[in-house]
């Protein structure tokens, strides 16, 4: 393959995933803005600890069922064309919860912006996987994640500010939902001139489109060789005796790799990384903040969420992907056990208890979005081969966002029951056994193209690297 070069191919690149990545920006502010309009939604349509849960989750069921749904449209009428539609469903969803006159209107609201936000995480990362040559995939493809944390963080940013400036308005949180209309607008109007993935192109036979994107995106040596190498993929998945379903059935290896994405996305959840991204001002309250200054509060582990993703970006093509995923379960089970005993031993009228279960919950952020949040959106959207890519990817989300529905429904339950110290500790519990899980089946992609990522995921091969590599 000729080395990659730097010139006008380079910047459409980046124009490319700075306007797909806009998606991401949209999913990080949707999920987060509820961690600051919960509370005044709250007072205002009288929602219990249940009924919390209900609208907070409703976007997360919603976005399960979007990403199953989001990765089979991609496959069938192309990535970009779901993503313009992506883009209207996420202003349309924005609109219905601003005039929501009460919790059933809303909720309905939530659910679409929950088809956008499940159909984003599915499409965007593969659509960027299979523009960026294999040398910067990890780094390209983690923008995405960057762009969710700067959403979450531009949304408790919002949050602060509308919350302690117009607090006393009635229906604040209805300014701070509408707010996400306008990334919805540049989002659809960007993706109508970018272009569609090449990838897909020649799976459909259109090979003249394929290279012309490609030829926009990489040198013109590069984006032959490139297209040669991914038109060979395609031809050989075209004689294979089974595809899709078919081939997961009765391939072991790729059945293990569904598996793996699977874990994946549901352990990354059970982190419990977005019962803090959605309860935040709750769980800081619980801690001992007054509600004012906990929505200040919240900004700081906001804020350490998008230093935490640059750092990962760098490490995307410096550390091996395994490495960066065992480092981060390690370190979450350290902060979920540290932040237990910190809610259990520091008395409840301590001056220095909120600060320090905040200290700790900066930390174990921090940590999440080192070391697993970019990593594992990197390896989902490269796991699979490219005949499941779409569903594999659509049905290891499902999973993470089902997981995620059901841990945000109940966690305001959860913490009225047994608090923040059983809590955090069953984190831990959970944390711990992902360890194991990675170890025993996580491949290691980095530094690969992704064909040669599929050969071998589809033989087993890829996972005897593995381990002769880390002898």
């Amino acid at each position: 393959m000729p080395p990659l070069t730097k010139g006008p191919h380079t910047r459409r690149l980046g124009l490319v995933a700075l306007v797909a990545t806009l998606g991401g920006l949209l999913f990080g502010y949707d999920t987060g803005v509820i961690n600051g309009a919960l509370l005044p939604m709250s007072e205002e349509l009288g929602l219990t600890a249940f009924t919390e849960g209900v609208v907070t989750s409703s976007l997360l069921f919603g976005a399960a069922v979007g990403a199953m749904l989001g990765g089979r449209l991609s496959d069938g009428w192309g990535r970009r064309k779901t993503i313009l539609l992506l883009a209207v469903m996420f202003f349309a969803g924005a609109v219905l919860c601003v005039v929501a006159p009460g919790i059933s209107v809303l909720v309905a609201g939530r659910i679409l912006l929950g088809l956008a936000v499940g159909g984003a995480s599915t499409v965007v990362p593969v659509f960027l996987a299979e523009l960026a040559p294999y040398e910067i995939r990890g780094s390209l493809s983690g923008r995405n994640e960057m762009m969710v944390v700067t959403g979450q963080l531009a949304a408790f940013v919002i949050n602060a500010i509308i919350g302690n400036t117009l607090g006393h308005i009635d229906g604040v949180w209805r300014i701070m939902l509408a707010v996400s209309a306008l990334p919805a607008i540049f989002l659809f109007f960007g993706m109508l001139r970018m272009p569609e993935s090449p990838r897909w192109l020649l799976s459909k036979g259109r090979d003249e489109e394929a290279l012309q994107v490609l030829s926009t995106v990489r040198s013109p040596e590069r984006a032959q060789a490139e297209t040669e190498s991914i038109r060979s993929a395609v031809a050989e998945e075209d004689h294979a005796e089974h595809t899709g379903w078919k081939a997961v059935l009765s391939n072991r290896w790729l059945l293990r790799i569904l598996l793996v994405g699977i874990a994946l996305g549901v352990f990354q959840q059970l982190t419990g990384i977005n019962s803090m991204m959605y309860y935040g001002q709750v769980i800081l309250t619980e801690s001992g903040f007054e509600s004012q200054a906990a929505l200040i509060a919240n900004i700081a582990p906001g804020v350490i969420g998008v230093v935490g993703a640059f750092i990962a970006l760098w490490m995307m093509e410096r550390v091996n992907r395994r490495t960066v995923v065992i480092t981060g379960y390690i370190l979450t089970t350290i902060c979920h056990v540290l932040i237990g005993s910190a809610a259990l031993l520091l008395p409840e009228d301590s001056a220095a208890r909120p600060f320090v279960i905040l200290v700790l919950i900066v930390a174990f952020v921090g940590s999440m979005q080192t070391f697993l949040n970019i990593a594992t959106w990197v390896l989902l959207s490269e796991i699979f081969p490219l005949h499941m890519r779409a569903v594999g990817m659509g049905i290891s989300v499902f999973c993470m966002w089902i997981a995620n529905g059901l841990l945000s429904l109940t966690f305001p339950t959860l913490v009225e029951l047994i608090g923040l110290t059983g809590s955090f500790f069953g984190f831990a519990v959970v944390n711990a056994i992902a360890i194991v899980v990675m170890a025993w089946g996580l491949p290691e992609t980095r530094g690969r193209t992704l064909e040669e990522v599929e050969e071998g995921v589809t033989t087993g091969a890829i996972y005897t690297v593995g381990r002769e590599q880390r002898r």
